[in-house]
């Protein structure tokens, strides 16, 4: 069973005015785990389809909201019609009673960054710096960004699962 855990950086909010910049995909396997970062051009409806090839779940955070729309506005591709399950961990979150953007809910629960101090407006400004001065190193800390983004979704589901199943059920009777 293959698990994806997805995230995507874009230009700016609005799927008719802006751009996906990145695509990240973090494919957990029972023996191997992989990232694939789809940059710029590289990135189409075909090219994520098949990065989710095999993958029995796709998780993301805000993905009903954001993520998904975004891709399918951009690309034409419907992540739902070609996996056979999406996860949005944010609900599971809301659930117990975490909320916020992933970074506020990956701190309170003690989910550590390397990179600190990015975020969405910040990843917008990375691409750009890339895109006008060829700068790498901007692409370089957007992509560190993004891969942290996708593994620390694993790190954030396996947390809500022991979370979750460490709740003691209400067995009051009336």
């Amino acid at each position: 069973m293959t698990e994806a855990y997805l995230d995507i950086e874009t230009t700016g909010l609005s799927p008719a005015t802006c751009s996906i910049t990145v695509v990240g995909i973090f494919l957990v396997r029972p023996d191997f785990s992989e990232l694939v970062q789809l940059v710029g051009d590289q990135i189409s409806g075909s090219s994520i389809k098949q990065a989710l090839a095999g993958a029995s779940t796709v998780y993301t955070y805000n993905g009903d909201r954001f993520d998904l729309p975004f891709i399918r506005e951009c690309t034409g591709l419907d992540i739902r019609a070609c996996c056979q399950r999406h996860h949005d961990l944010m609900f599971d979150c809301w659930k117990l009673k975490l909320f916020g953007g992933l970074k506020q809910v990956e701190f309170r629960l003690g989910i550590t960054r390397e990179i600190e101090g990015v975020g969405g407006f910040q990843a917008v400004l990375l691409w750009q710096r890339y895109q006008q001065y060829a700068d790498e190193e901007a692409l370089g800390t957007l992509l560190k960004y993004n891969a942290e983004d996708v593994m620390n979704l694993q790190i954030l589901r396996s947390r809500l699962a022991h979370m979750a199943s460490a709740r003691i059920p209400d067995c009051r009777t009336e």
